[in-house]
């Protein structure tokens, strides 16, 4: 069928097939990095809590946390140079970051979800209507004349289901762990900024 296929239609493929090359790596990559940061995050600040000093404590916060967003976020814990308030901009700055980081792919799932069925409903219109010029003028029309095209063209739409529901759902979940893993940040980044403007002894070593 995509042999005989015309251009229009051949860059409607072409384009569904890259959305769902694109949307599957950015699924198992985000899959996998958010799997592994649930299962660790709260190891790894245990680890952080368990030492009595700040340095041995990121020094094994820096041993067990790979991905480095809870490191990021100790060591902006430590930036007293401007007081409280600086400590405070300084976790606000490490947390957007790893926001960043973590949502990077998301909205472009969200997107493919979106575009891919009218994408796919795009080829499957202009293949009918390329079907149905080729057979005008034939005099009187053969429902097997038309069934072959048009069932043709429901393949370009089925292919864009094909790409867009994997998105969605994949969406929602990776969306779902990455708010997990940030509610882990922002309560150990609370537990930091609390711990720094209440001198704690971890604290009040980091300043000597």
């Amino acid at each position: 069928m995509m042999a005989s296929v015309d251009s229009v239609i051949g860059a409607v493929a072409l384009v569904l097939l890259v959305m769902s090359v694109w949307s599957w790596t950015v699924i198992i990559n985000k899959s996998v990095e958010l799997r592994r940061l649930r299962r660790n995050s709260r190891l790894t600040t245990e680890a952080y809590w368990a030492e009595n000093s700040v340095p041995a404590a990121v020094d094994a916060l820096a041993a067990r946390d790979a991905s480095g967003y809870f490191l990021a976020v100790a060591r902006a814990a430590q930036n007293h140079e401007q007081g409280p308030s600086g400590t405070t901009r300084a976790l606000r700055s490490a947390l957007l970051d790893a926001r960043t980081s973590l949502e990077s792919g998301l909205t472009g799932l969200a997107s493919i979800g979106s575009t891919a069925p009218f994408v796919g409903l795009f080829g499957t219109v202009w293949s009918i209507f390329n079907a149905l010029v080729a057979i005008d003028g034939q005099g009187p029309v053969m429902i097997d004349q038309v069934a072959g095209p048009v069932g043709e063209a429901l393949v370009i739409t089925a292919a864009g289901l094909f790409v867009a529901i994997p998105a969605v759902m994949a969406y929602n979940a990776l969306a779902r762990n990455a708010r997990l893993v940030l509610a882990e940040l922002d309560g150990f980044a609370h537990d930091l900024n609390a711990a720094a403007t209440g001198g704690t002894p971890k604290t009040s070593e980091a300043q000597g």
